[in-house]
């Protein structure tokens, strides 16, 4: 069984419906036993950093997804929620991987990305039957920098993480939900993990 954490976030619709294209059984709970007990989880996200942990603390979420022992992929917010802190309301994130989101630059570039971007891909099984380079939509305002948990790369402004491992967890900053095909066989490839 597939879980989608159900915190309010605002694109779990979409994420269903990528699902559904894909003909996967899910379930959308914020049962705590549910989530411990999927065979793979999918922490999605749009919106606010703070508004996002507040939502998880009053679900009592927090510590639930800390412990989760399957593969878990965060979706945007779901994503930079992994990391230690956002800059995004001085946020204190879940400290599942080791880093700072921190804010696109607005003197440089146009405040929130919005549309396709180019991604480099790492040797990962989450990008089998990729190109190397990939285009995927994308629609943020925050940042994580490259780091040792980099599997993907994309530049705005500067290069920065567009998707993220570390053991069981994987992230991917941009919308594979809203990413036509190539978005598609990163959902199915995770589902296959």
């Amino acid at each position: 069984m597939i879980v989608i954490i159900d915190y309010g976030a605002g694109n779990t619709r979409s994420v269903m419906n990528a699902l559904d294209r894909l003909g996967s059984v899910y379930e959308l709970t914020d049962n705590p036993s549910r989530i411990l007990a999927a065979d793979k989880v999918i922490f999605p996200g749009v919106g606010h950093a703070n508004h996002a942990m507040n939502s998880l603390n009053q679900r009592n979420l927090i510590d639930v997804i800390g412990v989760v022992k399957q593969p878990l992929l965060g979706i945007c917010v779901g994503m930079q929620l992994l990391f230690d802190s956002s800059e995004e309301g001085n946020t204190q994130c879940l400290g599942i991987i080791e880093g700072t989101v921190s804010k696109f630059n607005e003197d440089k570039v146009i405040v929130p990305q919005m549309g396709w971007n180019t991604n480099t891909m790492s040797n990962n099984n989450l990008f089998d039957g990729l190109q190397e380079k990939a285009y995927f939509y994308s629609v943020h305002s925050y940042k994580v920098d490259v780091s040792d948990y980099t599997i993907a790369t994309s530049f705005y402004e500067t290069e920065y993480s567009s998707a993220v491992q570390f053991n069981n967890f994987y992230g991917v900053q941009f919308h594979p939900e809203k990413s036509s095909k190539q978005g598609q066989l990163i959902l199915k490839n995770f589902l296959e993990l």
